[in-house]
C-alpha cells in the first residue's frame, strides 16, 4: 500500500491523532526524535523500506489508553487526514478496473489491519494487513509484519491460488509479491525495482 497506492504515512498521520486527541507536546517530540534517522533516510545513509517498517511497529507503543474503538479512530484518522489525501488516483483507478471486473482484490500491506481495513474500503476492496491486538491499553503486533515473501503467502492462501493475475509494487522488498504474478507491475518503483522490472520486462507506471 505505501509507496503503490499512497504517498502519505501511517505514523504522519498516528502523529496528528496524538497532536489532537491525546498530546501535543508528546507529538511534536515524537516528531523531532524522528528526524535524525528521516535525514539519514533522505542522504541515502539508511534504507527507507526496513526503516519505515521499523518505526511503525515504534509507533505503535505511542498510542497510550486504546480499546478497539479507540484505536480504530485513530486508525481511520491517519487514513482520512493524510494516507487518502496523498493516494495514488492512477493505481487506484486500475485496481477499481479489476473490481469492476469482478476479480477478488486484495492490499497486502505490512501496515496494521486497521490501517489497510479503512484505506482498502475507499476502494471498495478488500485487505490484509499485519494483525494487531490491544493488551491493557497498548497495541501490539500479534505476529510480526506482513511484508516480503509473506505478503505473496498470505494472498495465495487466501485465495487459494498458486499464482495471482495481476501484482503492484513500489519496491524492491515486493518482488517476491511480483514473482508470483502472471502479470507484475511496478508502481513508481526504486531503482532496484525499476532494473529487475526492466529486465523481466515488467509493466511499470512512473
Amino acid at each position: 500500500m505505501m509507496g503503490t497506492l499512497t504517498t502519505g504515512s501511517p505514523i504522519l498521520g498516528l502523529l496528528d491523532w496524538i497532536k489532537a486527541h491525546q498530546s501535543k507536546t508528546q507529538a511534536r517530540w515524537l516528531l523531532a526524535s524522528m528526524m535524525p534517522s528521516y535525514l539519514l533516510v533522505k542522504l541515502g545513509l539508511i534504507d527507507a523500506q526496513p526503516w519505515g517498517q521499523g518505526l511503525m511497529v515504534k509507533s505503535l507503543t505511542w498510542l497510550k489508553d486504546m480499546d478497539e474503538e479507540k484505536f480504530a479512530q485513530a486508525c481511520e484518522w491517519a487514513v482520512e487526514q493524510n494516507l487518502w489525501l496523498k493516494r495514488r488516483d492512477d493505481v487506484i483507478a486500475r485496481l477499481k478496473e479489476h473490481a469492476q471486473a469482478d476479480a477478488q482484490v486484495y492490499i497486502a500491506s505490512s501496515v496494521v489491519q486497521p490501517i489497510a481495513d479503512a484505506f482498502a474500503q475507499r476502494i471498495g476492496i478488500q485487505a490484509i494487513g499485519s494483525p494487531v491486538e490491544i493488551v491493557e491499553g497498548k497495541v501490539r503486533l500479534v505476529d510480526g509484519l506482513v511484508k516480503s515473501e509473506r505478503k505473496i503467502q498470505e494472498v495465495l492462501t487466501r485465495l487459494n491460488v498458486d499464482k495471482v493475475d495481476y501484482a503492484y509494487g513500489d519496491t524492491f522488498m515486493d518482488i517476491p509479491l511480483l514473482e508470483n504474478a502472471v502479470y507484475p507491475v511496478a508502481v513508481y518503483p526504486d531503482q532496484r525495482l525499476e532494473e529487475v522490472a526492466r529486465e523481466k520486462g515488467w509493466g511499470i507506471i512512473s
